[in-house]
């Protein structure tokens, strides 16, 4: 068991039993940039044991206005910048890192070594790359995506997933971000998979939470398993690039 000092505050929660869980877990985060940043903080933070970083870019100094673990170094690799950080906040924390963009080609393989997934990318691709995965893998996906003013959360555990939800990629919007929304939403992130993890509280399962900052409200979706999706009715076997161009709709099952 690791220093009781540093997590003595959440261990009044969950317990050394559940602090141990999260010792002996690993969790990926696909992503480093403003949701990825507050995931990666808080889960080295938190004690996770192993932590898996998936970023090909590199900081500009237009990401340092949300995404704040990479302070200092811009023209780095995210991924690489990421580890540096956690190594500094917390040594304790195994980190892995793949600085390298995720694909159909090696999702499955990058995937398969981790207990949790964190979905943290600002494309709809990958997002469907990463759901799809998930639930062929059986592994939860923590999933998020802001814009503006506005974010939204969810777990996929098996069906519903996030295609039945979202079955293709809407058209695309533009970058503006408030940078406060991303670490928001990227809190409830660690949130979700800290719970996940130590089996403490309810994961946001089956419901998409989404919130608006220009009225500070938060409201509830209810996500019913569609009839006609292709991953949760078992058809689709296999990761292939013809099912993640344009709007990402499923033309190849096997």
């Amino acid at each position: 068991m690791s220093d009781l000092e540093r997590y003595s505050r959440q261990i009044e929660i969950f317990g050394v039993e559940g602090q141990e869980k999260l010792e002996r877990a690993s969790a990926l985060v696909v992503g480093a940039g403003g949701l990825g940043s507050a995931v990666i903080q808080y889960l080295s933070a938190a004690g996770i044991g192993k932590l898996g970083i998936v970023d090909g870019d590199v900081v500009e100094i237009s990401n340092l206005q949300r995404q704040t673990i990479h302070a200092g170094n811009i023209g780095m690799n995210k991924a690489e910048s990421a580890r540096l950080f956690v190594e500094k906040l917390n040594p304790d924390v195994d980190v892995e890192i793949y600085p390298y963009d995720l694909t159909p080609n090696n999702t499955l393989k990058l995937l398969k070594g981790y207990d949790v997934v964190i979905g943290c990318p600002d494309s709809f691709r990958v997002r469907f790359i990463l759901n799809d995965a998930c639930y062929l893998l059986k592994k939860p996906f923590v999933h998020s995506a802001v814009y503006a003013f506005e974010g939204e959360l969810s777990t996929f555990i098996g069906s519903p997933c996030y295609r039945c939800y979202l079955p293709k990629a809407p058209p695309a919007t533009g970058k503006a971000i408030i940078g406060a929304i991303a670490g928001l939403f990227g809190c409830l992130q660690a949130l979700e998979a800290v719970k996940l993890i130590t089996g403490y509280g309810e994961p946001l399962r089956g419901k998409i939470l989404r919130f608006s900052a220009e009225t500070m409200s938060f409201f509830e979706l209810n996500i019913q398993k569609r009839e006609d999706c292709k991953v949760c009715n078992g058809e689709l076997k296999g990761i292939f690039e013809e099912n993640y161009i344009g709007d990402c709709e499923i033309v190849r099952l096997k």
